[in-house]
């Protein structure tokens, strides 16, 4: 029954009915199934399928604790944080301007060391190598503009920890959690790069409006982020990150934000990185 119900709850995720997504987990969970009782308390503590209900998700967290060491580094995280009942930050959050077109802003100290720490091993099994859609045969191949490896955490990974940093992340940048596309671990190996681009994609019609990047290691070579317009390379320290707009006032791709993510050098770059969207985020429908 908790085999049945864990594939049926993936099939009505894939087809968006959340909700009953979120109550087939519950069902599974109540049977012992522990990947379900993982999953059902990230959906109640990030509100997918319902509105969001902090203090019950982190009482889920803190019952697989007992048994799961995952979950007990993820309690741990979350009761380290200065959060509150509801978990948001407690903020204010201190932040340099490093330029005005496009917006470009500093924070220091962003995450801590061991959130940093965290989030690298957590994703280390699940990272792959960028890859898109080959036009002639369909299948999928090496991307060309990002050398370098990642994942998702998408809704079932967005634990709790995950999902108070996203609103860490919104609340610095003024925006809603719900808001942001799922935050992305990223690997740039000696040689890896992310060439000059620009995050928000013409005829998008819910706009990557900002992105944030957090560094979440040092001891690498190059690997700046270079901004050709402003002529800002930046590279920050463990924890600390940048956030910059990508449109214009007229809501349009702002022609100023193009920026790179230069070669690595020698080493290993680890960053965070999450686009933000103008409206809610819709994984089915952009």
């Amino acid at each position: 029954m908790a085999e049945e119900a864990l594939e049926r709850a993936a099939a009505r995720l894939r087809a968006g009915d959340l909700a009953g997504a979120r109550e087939l987990f519950r069902r599974s969970a109540t049977s012992g199934r522990l990947d379900a009782a993982v999953i059902y308390a990230n959906f109640v503590a990030s509100g997918v399928g319902a509105a969001p209900d902090w203090p019950l998700g982190i009482a889920l967290l803190g019952e697989l604790a007992a048994a799961n060491p995952r979950s007990a580094r993820e309690l741990a995280l979350v009761e380290a944080m200065a959060l509150t009942d509801s978990g948001d930050p407690a903020g204010p959050f201190e932040e340099e301007r490093l330029a005005e077109r496009p917006s470009i802003r500093m924070f220091r100290r962003f995450f801590t060391p061991d959130e940093c720490a965290y989030l690298a091993e957590a994703a280390g099994p699940m990272l792959e190598p960028a890859t898109v859609v080959d036009n002639a045969t369909g299948r999928q191949r090496p991307d060309p503009v990002r050398i370098s490896d990642s994942v998702g955490f998408t809704w079932p990974l967005e634990n709790p920890a995950v999902h108070a940093l996203n609103r860490r992340i919104a609340a610095a940048s003024g925006t809603r959690p719900d808001q942001g596309e799922p935050l992305q671990v990223i690997r740039y190996r000696s040689g890896g790069e992310y060439k000059p681009h620009y995050d928000a994609i013409p005829g998008f019609s819910n706009q990557r409006t900002a992105t944030m990047l957090v560094w979440l290691n040092a001891g690498f070579e190059g690997g700046e982020t270079w901004f050709p317009t402003p002529r800002l390379k930046l590279k920050g320290g463990v924890g600390d990150a940048l956030l910059f707009t990508n449109v214009g006032p007229h809501g349009r791709r702002d022609p100023d934000a193009g920026h790179a993510g230069l070669p690595v050098t020698r080493g290993e770059k680890l960053i965070a990185s999450r686009w933000i969207r103008e409206r809610t985020y819709d994984p089915f429908g952009g």
